[in-house]
């Protein structure tokens, strides 16, 4: 019904109002018990999805990336559609509107989006408030710094981040790729990233001896722009710091191989989906290779189809995230790819 009726409606309309219609038509369903009825129906728990990473216990390893839900608008909603796990953001301290419309672009004949939102969020207090009441899902807060933060300020920024978001959600991670925020690429580099996660982890520690928790995993987001030596340099950076994990891919800036309208083609942005799918994966491989194994990745990046995340899962990622597959395919994608790791695990001898 999606691919027949739902999408060719929605694809006639604005993304971004389509957008915020969808949260609408969400939490609307959602009041009336019916995503809950369509999680009975259509949500089959396995003990072949289950997950433990980084501490945590993943009833499956699909999860919605950042960027969908930014002020956790709908994370109960969300969850009931199939998804192991939320993540919402990018949160910054201070509400911000973001760059100017348009900003959203649809790229049908490439299966992609290019989008120059720019952290638009109604901050961080806010988010914090929805997520009082969650109970029942695993939640992660992606964290950013304000347009209006210069980059020698921004730690103060992640850090209001970090303390706001401690009690209420289960991970966070640390977005540094954004293209769509001046100069925040430049804090991948090796000195700043290093301070950075550093000073991140000891003040999750403290907050963790504080509020009487468990410490919080801190994961870090890279671009997949990215050179083998920047790679090696994430890698390095992260044993270091002792860094939880990584999340390999955020969109990119390259335009290489896209056939649809050049006017499109050229808007200024990140541009995620179906073209990012090899080059996601490729960074994925590279991280667990020359790592070692020796922290958990989450691959996102292109994922339209089982196989698709079947591939991110055997380039050596833990678990997998959705963003523009899920909007290009529907909730029906999330329950393939739970149903091919079902069928991968029953055809694997057990040992």
């Amino acid at each position: 019904m999606y691919q027949r009726i739902v999408k060719p409606l929605l694809f006639r309309c604005d993304p971004e109002w389509v957008h915020h219609q969808v949260f609408t038509w969400l939490r609307w369903f959602s009041s009336l018990g019916l995503l809950r009825l369509y999680n009975k129906v259509f949500t089959k728990d396995h003990p072949a999805l289950e997950r433990t990473v980084f501490g945590l216990r993943f009833k499956n390893p699909v999860g919605l990336a950042a960027g969908f839900d930014k002020d956790a608008l709908c994370v109960q909603g969300l969850s009931d559609l199939g998804f192991g796990f939320i993540e919402i953001g990018t949160v910054t301290p201070k509400p911000q509107p973001g760059n100017p419309k348009k900003r959203l672009f649809r790229l049908p004949k490439d299966q992609a989006i290019i989008n120059r939102m720019g952290f638009n969020n109604q901050g961080v207090a806010a988010a914090v408030q929805r997520l009082r009441h969650n109970k029942s899902v695993l939640v992660g807060g992606n964290i950013g710094k304000n347009k209006a933060t210069e980059n020698e300020e921004a730690l103060s920024d992640y850090l209001i981040c970090l303390t706001s978001l401690y009690t209420v959600v289960d991970y966070f991670v640390v977005n540094v790729s954004s293209p769509n925020t001046p100069g925040l690429r430049a804090l991948q580099d090796k000195e700043p990233l290093m301070s950075m996660l550093a000073a991140l982890k000891k003040k999750g520690a403290d907050l963790a001896s504080l509020h009487g928790v468990v410490e919080k995993p801190i994961l870090l987001k890279i671009a997949p722009d990215l050179t083998d030596e920047q790679l090696m340099d994430i890698v390095d950076i992260v044993q270091q710091t002792q860094t939880d994990g990584v999340i390999a891919t955020n969109t990119t800036i390259g335009r290489s191989g896209l056939i649809s309208d050049p006017s499109l083609v050229e808007e200024t942005g990140g541009l995620s989906g179906k073209p990012l799918a090899q080059r996601s994966t490729e960074v994925i491989r590279f991280l667990h290779q020359h790592s070692g194994g020796s922290f958990p990745i989450i691959g996102v990046g292109g994922i339209h189809t089982a196989q698709d995340a079947l591939d991110k899962l055997a380039a050596g990622a833990s678990l997998v995230q959705l963003y523009t597959g899920f909007v290009y395919e529907g909730p029906a994608l999330i329950h393939a790819i739970n149903k091919a790791l079902i069928e991968q695990a029953q055809k694997t001898p057990q040992i």
